[in-house]
């Protein structure tokens, strides 16, 4: 779900504001004044912009958070992600939101500061204008000068958000808590006034593409000063004085001396009390205190991966991506442990963090392995978090957001997902608990009475070896069918029994795995040889839809071009059906654009591969807007032509840039950016669900991986490409600890063991890793 576009990122810092008007911003604030070369800033955390991403559909946000909170507090435009660049209205700073979705979601609780009477309730018609020359934000901190005179401030902890509000001088400062309003739609929303600082709310919505299951929030709002005056409303009436409503509730303060407000507002998705909770344990601080917290949280965080060499703007671009990949999964349980699981009931995490918000059909092939690698105790708390929501509902997740299940996209994503972690080595304890889910998963359909999809159409691909396409195909539960994208569907499915039969493998159970190694060979059932592409089949079994793959019909978000690569368990049976290699490298050129790509790779990849946002049907050559394609580059690797990946990867990576709209597509909580993260340092899982990384010239000269003792002995990995650069690009030679490499790839296992990475680099492409022993295995 996806985006592009070129604007302009005018400023981001004002001054203080202590009177109505805004001061004028000082030039040396602004962002255009950024330092150069090497006086940019040493410590990572300095060169992230949250502003990349919030152009063109990007779906990010500017706003305060930390790693993998709860809360993301950040303002919220009109768009319905939450912030656009090409708005100037706030209607509020809302605490929910997930970085790069591609439909409504979350918004819950949108608090604004004003001045004057409150006479009105919807937050389209009392928004207040800005500036972006009158924004800043960083990791973890946001502030922005509103058109009104109020200088917000943002910053959050796990499961708290706090403001700090600087009025103008006058006895009618107001904050206003608009719980009937959000980015979702609200089903209900109650607010009561408790005493002179603190407001309740709990407010329960639903939405994200399709009529999902509501869920409800719980938040509880202290102020550090006494409110003068309150009132509540309900509908378009405001009643001053009344301490419950059902619409919002106002709190006034008097600034003419002291102008300045904090206030601090827990989150809960278990009761009231779990907000109480999470605002006694987290709250309390004052906002400089929280604020420095947040920073080095983020310092320490960012610290994992430290690059040297490239231009500011690359470094800037780079972090800013790392800084993406860590924003989710997001902690689901409070403070005490409780969480609210998909059955509806509250448990308690006992030696882990419950997690929730799961894009799995997206992060199943970037970001998952990135988290692995960089953040192995969090991805082992989201692992096990995922079986918990198997254990506790019946099923496993297939898009789940917040304590439902959304449904959205097709396929098996969570298959990969869980055999990603097994074979990183964080489902020790667990293994069993999550073969057993997956095998259910993988064997079975959810009853009538679970919210749960799952593989909806695995009846009809279990008998005749493909989800036969269905056009329009709707289920009686909410969500997407895999009858409606029969042909994408079959791969998913197809891809997803390979990583399982590995994993079965690995834990003895030999006959299922070989079930679900002859399952993974399904996708050969969809090879139509008048054509030369996969092409759906209906129910009949004949081949449906227009023969031009780039019009085909049954692919969802995509076309048959853009998913022929999706065979990663067995690229050389894929190159066998379409003609050997050198078919195959004849199909992949066109389907780059390569002979233009190598006279101007920049234009190639805005003029020829991008086209507009959403925009996923009706092309013949590649989209890295969208997650179909992310390893596409890679399949060079299979083709005996290695250096074609990195003049592929390197005109995509030109897509990622230090503007708002640097972004290309919808991050879907972390994926793109784990893409660009994972192909600028050379690393990227061209098996997902199985430890295999392929090789790519990295985008720096040296990059220095902090990794966990407990999974990797040297405590970190340095990989090194000295001269790197957009000509001198080709790899010559590989190292691994001084031995020569000849492989395109590495195992976990071989990755784990290697304290130093080498690449010779140069001008012109080598023999290396043009063999056929070099390329990435088949997974049998």
């Amino acid at each position: 779900m996806r985006r592009i576009l070129r604007l302009c990122l005018a400023g981001a810092v004002a001054a203080s504001v202590l009177t109505a008007a805004p001061a004028p911003v000082r030039a040396a604030e602004t962002h255009d004044a950024r330092p150069a070369g090497p006086a940019a800033p040493a410590d990572p955390v300095d060169l992230v912009d949250p502003f990349i991403g919030t152009a063109n559909e990007g779906n990010t946000f500017p706003g305060a958070t930390v790693p993998f909170g709860m809360v993301q507090l950040s303002p919220d435009t009109g768009h319905f992600a939450g912030y656009n660049y090409a708005h100037h209205r706030i209607r509020g700073f809302s605490l929910i939101h997930l970085s790069g979705a591609g439909c409504r979601i979350g918004g819950d609780l949108p608090v604004l500061p004003t001045v004057g009477d409150v006479t009105r309730t919807d937050y389209a018609q009392y928004a207040v204008p800005f500036r972006h020359e009158d924004e800043r934000a960083g990791p973890g901190y946001y502030r922005v000068v509103l058109g009104n005179g109020v200088r917000a401030e943002l910053t959050a902890t796990t499961r708290t958000g706090v403001q700090r509000y600087t009025f103008p001088a006058t006895d009618q400062a107001n904050v206003l808590l608009n719980a009937g309003q959000a980015l979702h739609r609200t089903v209900s929303s109650e607010v009561e006034i408790l005493d002179d600082r603190t407001v309740r709310a709990t407010i329960t919505g639903r939405g994200f593409c399709e009529d999902t299951e509501p869920y409800t929030v719980h938040t509880i709002t202290r102020f550090d000063r006494p409110f003068t005056a309150h009132g509540t409303w309900d509908g378009t009436t405001v009643t001053e004085g009344a301490r419950k409503g059902r619409g919002g509730a106002y709190l006034r303060f008097d600034t003419t001396r002291d102008r300045t407000v904090e206030a601090t507002t827990a989150l809960s998705y278990v009761d009231a009390a779990g907000a109480a909770g999470n605002l006694r344990a987290e709250g309390g601080r004052s906002f400089d205190a929280v604020r420095a917290a947040a920073r080095r949280a983020w310092a320490d965080r960012l610290q994992t991966v430290r690059v040297h060499g490239g231009s500011t703007a690359l470094r800037r671009t780079f972090y800013s991506a790392l800084y993406r990949s860590f924003l989710a999964p997001n902690t689901g349980s409070d403070a005490d442990g409780r969480y609210t699981g998909w059955d509806r009931r509250v448990h308690r995490a006992e030696g882990f963090t419950y997690y929730q918000n799961w894009s799995l059909w997206d992060t199943y092939r970037t970001q998952a392995q990135l988290l692995a690698l960089l953040a192995p105790d969090e991805a082992r708390d989201m692992a096990v978090s995922v079986v918990k929501v198997a254990e506790e509902s019946g099923w496993l997740p297939k898009w789940g957001h917040a304590t439902v299940e959304t449904n959205v996209m097709t396929g098996d994503p969570v298959t990969p997902y869980l055999t990603t972690a097994f074979h990183q080595g964080l489902l020790k304890g667990y293994e069993e608990r999550a073969y057993r889910a997956l095998r259910r998963n993988a064997d079975g359909v959810p009853p009538a009475g679970s919210p749960a999809l799952g593989r909806n159409a695995n009846p009809d691909y279990l008998t005749r070896g493909f989800v036969p396409y269905v056009k329009g195909h709707r289920l009686p539960k909410p969500g997407h069918s895999d009858h409606a994208f029969g042909a994408s569907a079959t791969l998913e499915y197809a891809l997803s029994d390979a990583m399982l039969a590995q994993m079965a493998r690995a834990l003895g159970h030999h006959e299922d795995a070989a079930r679900y190694a002859a399952r993974s060979r399904s996708y050969r059932r969809l090879f139509d040889p008048s054509t030369g592409f996969f092409r759906a089949r209906d129910a009949s079994g004949a081949f449906t839809g227009p023969a031009d793959p780039a019009r085909s019909v049954g692919f969802h978000e995509g076309t048959a071009w853009q998913y022929q690569w999706l065979v990663p368990q067995d690229l050389p049976g894929l190159i066998e059906l379409i003609g050997g290699r050198r078919a195959a490298n004849d199909r992949l050129d066109a389907f780059f654009a390569y002979d233009r790509l190598l006279r101007d790779p920049e234009r190639t990849a805005r003029e020829v591969w991008v086209n507009k946002p959403y925009a996923f049907y009706g092309a013949a050559t590649y989209n890295p807007l969208n997650e179909p394609d992310l390893a596409a580059p890679y399949t060079y690797l299979s083709t005996g032509q290695p250096w074609k990946t990195a003049d592929v990867v390197h005109a995509a990576l030109t897509l990622f840039t230090d503007e708002p709209d640097g972004l290309t597509g919808n991050d879907d909580l972390g994926t793109m950016s784990a893409w660009h993260v994972l192909s600028s340092i050379g690393l990227f899982p061209v098996q997902p669900g199985h430890p295999t990384w392929g090789l790519s010239t990295p985008v720096f000269e040296r990059v220095d991986l902090r990794l966990d003792r407990r999974h990797h002995p040297r405590g970190g990995l340095t990989i090194t490409a000295p001269g790197t650069s957009r000509t001198n690009r080709y790899i010559q030679t590989v190292t691994a600890d001084g031995v020569t490499y000849d492989r395109t790839y590495l195992t976990t296992d071989a990755l784990r063991r290697l304290g130093t990475l080498h690449h010779t680099v140069g001008p012109r492409p080598s023999a290396w890793g043009t063999s056929r022993q070099a390329a990435p295995p088949v997974l049998r």
